[in-house]
């Protein structure tokens, strides 16, 4: 076990990210098509073809999830994976077509200092074609992919992940941490999602002990329009399309344990869960039980794994990191 969501059977992780730009790429590949579906929670999401995810919907599986920086500008980066794929023969065929399926999201990170001066065309579509040839079993944390450019109230964001093994089942996590509130408690080091910490993961610290008075007081960022977490939880299972939507519902249980405050108006918080379909349910309702609860506490500690692993951007004035300042770099 790795600690990340390509511990779950026929997942691939592949990123592609600018410094410079301050933003990234993070696609999240499927050996075979996997069955999906998606929960979206914050009242200002951007998102592409989360419509086809419905469980009423034709399609039944997806290719790829891509997750992105870049605001609405970051949606061309489904445009670069989907070329990608393409190319590897990938895709729903249509008579001698074949289109493969590929939903994103997006945060916002279009004022965090990176150089967005791009010219007629945004970079994503060639980031989000980066991304997805590069996917394989390891990835990197923190100021990396779609987590490259990502803040919150406090300290820099990122890219998190995390695995869990539930009843015989695998289930992981990733997630691109980018919210208006906070993962920390108060102004201290302690993480929101410390209930739910495996192995010192993100620096084994508890919560604090007292708690501090002004604890709930949501702490916000000062420019309240950047935001958005967006995440994909995956398992090992064999679901249906409904299935797999009632486990992003359960999943976002794992955003509200690590963020707060969580799901505002000024967030797009969304998350896409998958389905690889390499062990069968015993028990349909017993074991859904067991898997959606490992999503959501495996969600929660991506999120503090995002945080605890990110470091500064490069330009002046940018956000500082937890590490910077409860580490020491």
């Amino acid at each position: 076990m790795r600690n990340l969501i390509t511990d779950v059977s026929g997942v691939r992780v592949g990123q592609a990210e600018d410094l410079a730009l301050g933003s990234g790429v993070t696609a999240i590949v499927f050996d075979r098509p996997a069955v999906a579906s998606v929960d979206v929670r914050g009242g200002a999401p951007g998102t592409r073809e989360t419509d086809l995810l419905q469980p009423e919907r034709l399609v039944e599986a997806v290719d790829a999830i891509v997750l992105s920086g870049g605001s609405a500008f970051g949606l061309d980066a489904a445009a670069g994976a989907m070329a990608c794929l393409a190319e590897a023969g990938r895709g729903f065929a249509v008579g001698p077509m074949r289109v493969p399926i590929v939903p994103a999201a997006i945060l916002f990170d279009l004022l965090n200092g990176g150089d967005k001066a791009w010219g007629r065309y945004p970079p994503y579509r060639d980031l989000g074609f980066e991304a997805t040839r590069a996917a394989g079993a390891d990835f990197a944390l923190g100021t990396a992919g779609a987590g490259t450019g990502a803040t919150t109230a406090t300290w820099k964001g990122g890219l998190g992940s995390a695995s869990a093994r539930a009843g015989g089942f695998t289930v992981g996590a990733i997630v691109a941490v980018n919210a208006l509130g906070s993962a920390t408690v108060a102004d201290g080091p302690h993480f929101w999602a410390a209930p739910w910490e495996q192995a010192d993961e993100f620096g084994g610290l508890g919560l604090p002990q007292p708690f501090p008075a002004d604890a709930h007081r949501p702490q916000t960022k000062s420019r309240r329009l950047e935001n958005t977490t967006i995440a994909l939880v995956a398992t090992d299972a064999v679901l249906t399309k409904a299935q797999a939507r009632h486990l992003a519902v359960m999943a976002q249980d794992g955003l509200a344990r690590a963020l707060h405050p969580v799901h505002t108006p000024l967030d797009g918080d969304t998350v896409f869960a998958a389905a690889t379909g390499h062990r069968p349910l015993a028990d349909p309702v017993h074991d859904m039980i067991a898997i959606g609860s490992a999503a959501a506490a495996t969600l929660a500690r991506a999120c503090a794994r995002a945080v605890h692993e990110a470091r500064p951007l490069p330009q002046p004035g940018s956000q500082p990191a937890w590490r910077d300042r409860f580490v020491g770099g």
